[in-house]
């Protein structure tokens, strides 16, 4: 089962493009939104004053996310390996939701950040191997 994941995960985009190229009604099923992941990376071309308000902001920033973790809002968070800003999972249904949830924060008030919303949900090749009626 293990070794399928890669090739399940690699089967669903050429299923999807199969199906537009064909015109007919989608055989894959669309995830519903679980959650929504929020790629954050500081402005492109931003100033050493506004570094030096990013560093000043981050115990804030800090606390504001710990809130929204504690408050169910945020699932988890990481930092980008590369260094170049962080990855939050916002249990959000929609990219509106987690844009609300993610404008509280400290940095994105004073616009000091890049976003990008992905909405994620369940991989759904693997409903298929389970069979129908197997929920």
């Amino acid at each position: 089962m293990k070794s399928m994941i890669p090739f399940l995960m690699a089967a669903l985009p050429v299923a999807s493009v199969a199906q537009s190229q064909s015109g007919g009604a989608p055989s894959v099923a669309i995830p519903k939104t679980t959650e929504v992941l929020v790629i954050q990376t500081a402005k492109q071309g931003i100033t050493p004053q506004q570094i030096q308000q990013i560093v000043a902001l981050m115990p804030s920033e800090i606390r504001a996310t710990v809130k929204l973790y504690f408050d169910g809002k945020i699932r988890q968070w990481y930092s980008r390996g590369d260094g170049k800003g962080v990855v939050v999972l916002v249990d959000a249904k929609t990219e509106d939701e987690a844009r609300t949830i993610m404008e509280t924060l400290p940095l994105a008030k004073e616009q000091l950040m890049d976003h990008v919303y992905i909405p994620v949900g369940p991989l759904m090749p693997l409903k298929a191997l389970m069979g129908a009626g197997r929920e």
